[in-house]
């Protein structure tokens, strides 16, 4: 059994100031993330044929000097709503993505469930779980700025 001491839950409320159209098809693909979200070294598809439930992902992230090799998994996609993503060990996570339409342009909660596996436990363990969360609000005020430059450039 695992210790609970491992297991780590971060929740970020984060509003993007796009429209759920601009926004979710990036928290549903993952070979986008790395255009926001620096931990994310390579994503890519292992299963054939256009991603649906049950698709799995080769991935790396690099967290300071260290490389993590894991799978992802799409568990659920309801379009311009919510995507549900599972990642193997290290990580044993679950994250799951809520968009809903706001005045300002899209509010995002982000749940991330996991328990640290291995080697990550030394490597990232003993951060404390403010540390978490203001490292993963930094990836929705990147995919803002970077939704922001797209727009500017498509001439919006």
């Amino acid at each position: 059994m695992i210790a609970r001491g491992w297991e780590r839950r971060i929740v970020v409320d984060a509003t993007v100031s796009h429209r759920i159209g601009a926004v979710f098809p990036y928290l549903s693909d993952p070979t986008q993330w790395h255009d926001f979200a620096p931990a994310v070294e390579f994503r890519e598809q292992i299963d054939v044929g256009p991603p649906r439930v049950g698709t799995r992902w080769m991935a790396t992230d690099r967290i300071g000097p260290f490389r993590i090799h894991f799978t992802d998994q799409l568990e659920l996609l309801d379009e311009n709503r919510r995507v549900v993503w599972l990642s193997s060990a290290p990580w044993n996570a679950r994250v799951e993505y809520a968009c809903v339409e706001a005045a300002e342009g899209t509010h995002i909660r982000a749940d991330y469930l996991g328990v640290l596996d291995g080697s990550l436990r030394w490597q990232v363990g003993w951060l404390p779980g403010w540390a978490w969360h203001w490292i993963l609000a930094q990836d929705f005020r990147r995919l803002d700025r970077l939704l922001t430059l797209k727009a500017r450039q498509a001439g919006r």
